[in-house]
């Protein structure tokens, strides 16, 4: 958004007036500032609470209790049988087919590239030992220094179980100087630096403490011209960015549900296996055997063709139905749409930041070109400021989302957020950093 929009209350109500999906807000449970509090004397109780906080974990669509609670009907009445009869015609049997399609439509794949299953951590384990295979020569796995802890650790792990040292095998891509980023030119020549011994690059869609957006498509096409494997963690991509995966021929992908894809928390997750690689030797369960043979039982496995072929074991119903609940929203949107009010209200965010704030107590981390980001903006405070003007957020209602020692992060979520709520946060932010201001003059004075 440009600088130069109005700023006003009034005008942010306009905004959202204008606001092609803006109904997409009323399948949704917003706390109020009571509920999200935990405090019925605050002020206006039963109004909204103003929550930025979707890339974490999504709010509850209000169509999820209702489709549990017909599971739990069908369990109550059906017992074993909801397996192959289920009165709402999703047996359970084959329950992970009521969303590949939706959840296909969202990463950009084909629906036979993508099986919904497990969590997270177990389907990158799941994944990295099917395509993580090091030789003599190519054994290295590259990601970058600050990768979330549990990608990290499952890097290492997969290293170690393949008895070699993660101090020789393990590269992490630190930003350069001057820089809190990792703009794309400089991972390129890290990756070249090492394209001759590198097995494996597993980097994230979005980094999740400065809400980077990496090029995806050009990173890629690049490592892949030098033979090497390429994977992917979408945990703050998926339902936050569009996303082409099958057409930008990544190897490997895996995300959660919980964040963009408010699956509740825990949900379960999915991978992305492109059609040129389903037919690598993976780990296998019985749920990866066909699913027209799969209960005649002779232990002859009939490997379903696709990602479902990497499938396991049975994936939750209850989890599954949660995410239903979300992606029957998700299916009345586009990408395209939910993309482009998400540039609109982060990049609203943004302006007024920058407006309100003309001596800042913080700077914002994350990039300000709006194709190197998605829905977040990482604001990084002044040191020991964040928890205070933190708290004072949460006491009036206010869920960001913390990563200490410094940094706030706001996601304004286009399928629940509001320009009005980007206005009231940066109001409420404004007000928390006075507060905090004040006390600290205070205790300098009695010093």
């Amino acid at each position: 958004m440009a600088a130069e929009i109005p700023l006003g209350r009034a005008d942010a109500t306009k905004f959202d007036s204008e606001d092609p999906i803006a109904s997409a807000r009323h399948e949704f449970y917003i706390p109020s500032r009571a509920e999200i509090t935990q405090n019925e004397k605050i002020a206006s109780p039963d109004a909204p609470s103003l929550y930025l906080c979707g890339n974490s974990l999504g709010l509850q669509p209000k169509l999820t209790r209702q489709l549990i609670d017909e599971e739990l009907n069908v369990w109550a009445k059906n017992g074993v049988y909801g397996h192959f009869r289920h009165p709402n015609s999703r047996p359970w049997v084959t329950i992970d087919e009521t969303v590949t399609s939706t959840m296909a439509a969202i990463v950009g794949a084909k629906k036979e590239e993508v099986a919904v299953m497990g969590t997270l951590t177990m389907n990158l384990h799941i994944l990295m030992a099917a395509f993580y295979k090091p030789a003599k020569e190519r054994y290295k796995v590259i990601i970058e220094h600050k990768a979330f802890p549990s990608d990290h650790y499952a890097v290492e792990s997969q290293i170690q179980m393949h008895d070699l040292s993660v101090d020789e095998a393990l590269v992490t891509i630190k930003p350069p100087a001057n820089s809190k980023v990792l703009p794309t030119d400089y991972i390129i020549s890290v990756i070249k630096e090492h394209a001759s011994t590198t097995a494996l690059l597993l980097l994230p869609g979005v980094q999740y403490y400065t809400g980077q957006a990496f090029e995806i498509q050009k990173i890629t096409a690049y490592a892949k011209s030098l033979g090497i494997i390429v994977g992917w963690d979408l945990a703050h991509a998926a339902g936050n960015l569009e996303l082409r995966l099958h057409d930008w021929d990544v190897d490997f992908a895996a995300w959660c549900s919980y964040k963009y894809l408010n699956a509740g928390p825990g949900g379960i997750a999915g991978l992305f296996v492109h059609e040129n690689q389903s037919k690598r030797p993976r780990l296998t369960g019985w749920w990866a055997h066909e699913v027209k043979s799969r209960f005649i039982m002779d232990n002859q496995m009939k490997v379903q063709p696709g990602a479902a072929g990497f499938q396991l074991s049975n994936p939750s119903v209850l989890d599954t139905i949660a995410l239903l609940s979300s992606l029957t929203v998700f299916g009345k949107y586009t990408m395209k749409a939910l993309r482009a009010k998400s540039v609109a209200l982060t990049g609203y965010l943004e302006t007024l930041l920058l407006s309100r704030f003309p001596d800042r107590p913080f700077s914002i981390l994350t990039p300000s070109d709006p194709e190197q980001r998605g829905a977040q903006l990482s604001l990084a405070f002044e040191s020991g400021m964040m928890d205070e003007v933190n708290q004072v957020l949460q006491d009036n209602g206010v869920t960001c989302d913390e990563r200490r020692p410094d940094v706030l992060r706001v996601a304004p979520t286009p399928l629940y957020n509001t320009f009005e709520d980007v206005w009231a946060f940066v109001d409420e932010l404004r007000k928390a950093v006075d507060v905090v201001l004040a006390r600290r003059n205070v205790e300098r004075e009695l010093v």
